[in-house]
C-alpha cells in the first residue's frame, strides 16, 4: 500500500508503530480480475468481445436446459417484434383520433387499432411472464451444470496440483467464474432483450417516418454515452483501489472472525486494528466521494446534452408539423418512441458492462478447466486377470523419488524397501525428512517423479485406481474437521460400505473415542461444528481420536497412520498403539511418529534423512548400531532420566496436551 493509501496521522491511540507496511501485501483476488479487465478495455474492445461472450453464455444455457433457453430466446425476440407492432398500432390509433369528424366516429374508426394495441400489450405481458418463469428455472440449472463440472475436476486432479501456486490461484478464480456464469447468462438475456427493444423501436420509427429516425438517435445517444462513460469511471476507480479492498477484507476477517478473537483481546489489538481500518477506509471514502463527483458530472452533462437534444427533437417535430411534412399522430408516436428507446438503451448500457465483467470471470473458469486437464490422473488399464477383491500382500517401493515444484532438493530421493502383509513398519526421522511424502505415494495420493511402486508385484497402472485406494486407509497428520455428526465423521472412512452403527462404535472403541463420543450432548449424532446450531467443539486430542476411528473402520489391507497420537494423553495413546499392534497378524501397518518409544515393537523401522533412506532395522538393531536412530532415541530417553540409549526398557511417553 502506498503512502497515499493511508497517510500517517495522529490517531490519538496508543499502540505499536504504524508504518505503511503494517498490513501485509495480498495477491490479487478473484473479484478483481473482471473489474480490472473492464477498466483497461476501451469501448471498442468491449463491443468487439460482446458477441463471443453472449455466444458462450447461450451455449452454457443450452446445455443446461434447451427448453427454457428456447423459451427465453423466443419470448425475447417476440417481445421486441411486438414492441414494433405496438408503436405502429399506437400511431394508427392516434391517426384515427386526430382525424376530422365527430368524436364518436373517430373512436369507432380507432377501435381496430385499439384492439390490436390491447392484444399486443397482453401478448407482451404473457411473454414477460413466460420469460421470467423460464429464466427463474434456468438459473439453478446453469449453476448446477457449471459448478458440478468444476467439482468433477477439482475432486479428480492429482494431489500434486494443489502444490502449485498457480493452480490454487486459478482454482479460486474458477470458483468465482462458476458463480458468475449464471449472472453472465442472465445479463446476456437482458442485453438481448434491451437490444431487441431498441431495434424494434428503430424499425417502427423508420416505418412511421424516416425523418423521425434521425430525431430518435439525437435524443438517445447522449444519455447512452454518459451511462457508458460513468460505468467506465466506476470500473477504473474500483480497479485502482484493489490493494485497499484487499486490506479491508483482511481487516474484516481479523476483527470479526472466531479464530482471531482470543488473541485480539488478550493482546489488546482492538484499537490498533480499528486505527488500521480508519486509515484505509479514510482514503477509500475520499476516493469514492471524488468518484461520485465525477460520475455525477458525467451523467449531468449527458442528461443536459440529452435534454437539449430532446428539446431540439421536439422543435423539429413542431416545425415538421407546421410545414405539414408529418401528421400529428406521427409526431406523438415519435415522442412515445423516444421514451421507449431511452428506457431500452439504459438497459443495454448497464448490461454491456455486466456481460463484459462477468464474462472475464467465466473465461477464468473455462481456462481453468482446460489447464486442470493436465493434472488429471492417466487412464489406468487394469489387468483383466486381477481377481476381484484381491488383498494386498506386498508393497514394493523401487527407487522412488518425488520433487515438489519450485524446490531444489527432492522430498523423497531414491528410496527402496518392501513391506509384506502382517508387518508393522515405522518411518522415523526429523521434520522434513520425507516420511509423510513417502506415505502419500504408497497411498497412491501422489505420483512419484522417479521410480515406482508395485502392489502384489504389479504397477499402479495395472490396477483400478479406486479399487486399489479402497484397500488402503490413511490417517493423516493434517486431518480435516468435517462439519458432520460424530457418527458420519467416522463413517466417511468407508463410504462404499453401509455405515452400521455397531461397526462405527467398534472403530471408535479401538481409537479410544467411544466413551468420549457418548458423553457428547447427542452422542454419535452430535454435530461437530460450533458454527451450526447445536454444534460442539472438540479438542485436538478428541479430534485425533475421531480421525483414528475413521482409519480403523475400513477393512484395509494397508493402514497408514501419520502422527496419530501427537495430541493424545498418555492413557489414550497407549490404548491406540495397542490397537495398532493388534493388526500385526494379517495386514500391513505403516506408522509415522516422532515418539520413538511407540515404534519399538515394529517389525522394521526405516530412518529417513533429507529424503533418503539412511537406516533400516529393528529397534534393538538400530540402537546397537549407534546411528541416527540411536541418537534420536537417546535424546528422547534422556528427558526421562532412564539411562543410556542402549537400554531396552521402554521410556515413559511424553505427555501431550489434549
Amino acid at each position: 500500500m502506498t503512502r497515499a493509501d493511508h497517510p500517517d496521522r495522529d490517531s490519538g491511540r496508543p499502540g505499536p508503530a504504524r508504518p505503511d507496511s503494517v498490513l501485509p501485501e495480498l495477491r490479487e483476488m478473484w473479484w478483481e480480475t473482471g473489474v480490472r479487465a473492464r477498466a483497461q478495455a476501451g469501448l471498442f474492445a468491449v463491443f468487439s468481445e460482446l458477441p463471443r461472450l453472449v455466444r458462450s453464455a447461450l451455449a452454457v444455457s443450452w446445455r443446461a436446459d434447451r427448453l427454457r433457453t428456447s423459451i427465453v430466446a423466443a419470448t425475447t425476440v417476440g417481445a421486441g417484434v411486438l414492441s414494433a407492432f405496438g408503436l405502429i398500432a399506437t400511431q394508427r390509433v392516434l391517426v384515427e383520433l386526430f382525424a376530422g369528424g365527430p368524436t364518436a366516429d373517430k373512436v369507432v374508426a380507432a377501435l381496430p387499432a385499439l384492439a390490436a394495441l390491447a392484444a399486443v400489450t397482453a401478448l407482451r405481458a404473457g411473454m414477460a411472464a413466460a420469460t421470467g418463469y423460464a429464466q427463474n428455472g434456468l438459473a439453478p440449472k446453469v449453476d448446477r451444470e457449471v459448478e458440478r463440472g468444476l467439482f468433477e475436476v477439482t475432486t479428480a486432479v492429482r494431489l500434486e496440483a494443489f502444490d502449485a501456486d498457480a493452480f490454487a490461484d486459478d482454482m479460486e478464480r474458477a470458483s468465482r467464474g462458476a458463480d458468475s456464469t449464471t449472472d453472465l447468462v442472465q445479463s446476456s438475456m437482458n442485453l438481448l432483450a434491451g437490444v431487441t427493444g431498441v431495434l424494434a423501436v428503430t424499425v417502427a420509427v423508420a416505418v412511421i417516418h424516416p425523418l423521425l429516425l434521425l430525431a430518435l438517435l439525437v435524443a438517445t445517444v447522449p444519455n447512452g454515452w454518459a451511462a457508458l462513460r460513468a460505468g467506465h469511471l466506476r470500473y477504473q476507480t474500483y480497479a485502482a483501489g484493489s490493494v485497499r479492498r484487499r486490506r479491508l477484507w483482511l481487516l474484516h476477517r481479523l476483527m470479526a472472525e472466531r479464530d482471531s478473537a482470543p488473541e485480539l483481546r488478550s493482546y489488546g489489538l482492538r484499537g490498533f486494528l480499528l486505527d488500521q481500518y480508519d486509515r484505509v477506509m479514510g482514503v477509500e471514502t475520499g476516493i469514492q466521494l471524488a468518484l461520485a463527483r465525477r460520475v455525477t458530472t458525467t451523467t449531468t452533462v449527458g442528461a443536459m446534452i440529452g435534454g437539449i437534444a430532446t428539446a431540439a427533437v421536439y422543435v423539429l417535430l413542431g416545425l415538421l408539423l407546421v410545414d405539414g411534412q408529418i401528421p400529428l399522430a406521427a409526431a406523438a408516436t415519435c415522442v412515445i418512441a423516444v421514451q421507449a428507446a431511452q428506457r431500452n438503451l439504459a438497459v443495454v448500457t448497464f448490461q454491456i458492462d455486466r456481460v463484459y465483467t462477468e464474462g472475464q470471470h467465466f473465461r477464468d473458469y473455462t481456462a481453468f478447466m482446460t489447464r486442470a486437464a493436465e493434472y488429471l490422473p492417466p487412464a489406468a488399464t487394469p489387468d483383466p486377470h486381477t481377481p476381484p477383491g484381491e488383498r494386498l500382500r506386498e508393497v514394493a517401493i523401487e527407487a522412488v523419488s518425488l520433487r515438489y515444484p519450485d524446490r531444489d532438493g527432492a522430498a523423497v530421493d531414491q528410496v527402496t524397501l518392501t513391506i509384506e502383509a502382517g508387518q508393522t513398519v515405522a518411518f522415523v526421522g526429523e521434520n522434513g525428512s520425507g516420511k509423510s511424502t513417502l506415505a502419500t505415494m504408497i497411498a497412491t495420493l501422489r505420483t512419484p517423479t522417479g521410480g515406482g511402486i508395485r502392489y502384489n508385484g504389479r504397477p499402479v497402472t495395472d490396477w483400478d485406481g479406486d479399487a486399489l485406494r479402497a484397500r488402503i486407509a490413511v490417517v493423516t497428520q493434517e486431518y480435516h474437521k468435517w462439519p458432520f455428526t460424530a457418527a458420519t465423521n467416522i463413517a466417511i472412512g468407508d463410504v462404499p460400505t453401509a455405515a452400521e452403527q455397531d461397526r462405527i462404535e467398534a472403530a471408535a472403541a479401538r481409537a479410544v473415542a467411544h466413551d468420549m463420543i457418548t458423553e457428547l450432548p447427542h452422542g454419535y449424532e452430535t454435530l461437530l461444528d460450533r458454527t451450526f446450531a447445536g454444534g460442539q467443539d472438540l479438542s485436538g486430542g478428541q479430534w485425533q481420536r475421531i480421525t483414528a476411528a475413521r482409519g480403523f473402520l475400513r477393512d484395509a489391507d494397508v493402514l497408514i497412520m501419520d502422527e496419530p497420537s501427537s495430541a493424545l494423553d498418555p492413557r489414550a495413546e497407549d490404548a491406540l498403539f495397542q490397537a495398532i499392534r493388534d493388526r500385526q497378524r494379517h495386514a500391513i501397518t505403516i506408522l509415522i511418529t516422532h515418539r520413538l518409544a511407540n515404534v519399538r515393537h515394529a517389525d522394521r523401522i526405516y530412518v529417513l534423512h533429507q529424503g533418503r533412506l539412511v537406516e533400516a532395522g529393528t529397534h534393538d538393531e538400530l540402537v546397537a548400531t549407534g546411528g541416527r536412530y540411536a541418537e534420536l532415541f537417546a535424546l528422547q530417553a534422556a528427558g526421562y532420566d532412564v539411562g543410556p540409549a542402549t537400554s531396552t526398557a521402554p521410556p515413559p511417553r511424553q505427555p501431550a496436551s489434549a
